[in-house]
């Protein structure tokens, strides 16, 4: 398993493992202690883990948390996603910039999501099951959405959307959070 820097998003990082195949299919390393710690992040910080399961087109995001914020290693383990970062730490070199990354079942590769960046995704097949491991318990007060379709944001969600949370529907635009937030333009 090697660390690969998310050039466009500071602190993020893809673990791209090595798996091994033969005639009964693969087996694959996820996660590794030391290859996280080779990059600075404590791999003992992970609290909790969580599974979310989508059909095709189901959009999920965008998502982030308020206070401490959230870390996150992210991997889909079976099916396909376009998976989404963007940078709102105010302080961060890459500020406001985007990242766009499919990650799949066949690869298993993870992303990991420094807090302070939103997070969303879009199911490539049906089903797509996504693997979190986060650093913080969850706390609905603090859950932060961004609209999915914010024309700031641009994202190019490949497929038609065919299911989302009201939740998500209903997210204000970035503007309107920087303005609540205090976030810089």
């Amino acid at each position: 398993m090697k660390a690969v820097p998310v050039p466009a998003i500071s602190g993020a990082y893809l673990f791209v493992p090595t798996p091994h195949s033969d005639e009964r299919g693969f087996f694959s390393r996820t996660f590794d202690a030391e290859v996280v710690r080779s990059v600075g992040i404590d791999p003992c910080a992970f609290v909790q883990d969580s599974v979310s399961r989508s059909r095709q087109g189901v959009v999920r995001g965008m998502h982030l948390r308020s206070g401490a914020g959230e870390a996150k290693l992210v991997r889909c383990s079976s099916g396909s996603v376009f998976d989404v970062l963007v940078d709102l730490r105010p302080d961060s070199p890459t500020y406001g910039n985007r990242e766009f990354v499919e990650l799949s079942g066949h690869t298993q590769v993870s992303v990991y999501i420094p807090a302070g960046c939103a997070h969303g995704f879009q199911a490539l097949t049906d089903p797509a099951d996504i693997s979190y491991r986060i650093d913080r318990e969850h706390d609905p007060s603090e859950d932060v959405t961004i609209a999915f379709n914010d024309p700031e944001l641009e994202i190019p969600w490949p497929l038609p959307v065919t299911a989302m949370s009201d939740r998500d529907r209903k997210a204000p635009s970035l503007a309107a959070l920087r303005s609540k937030m205090g976030w810089p333009e």
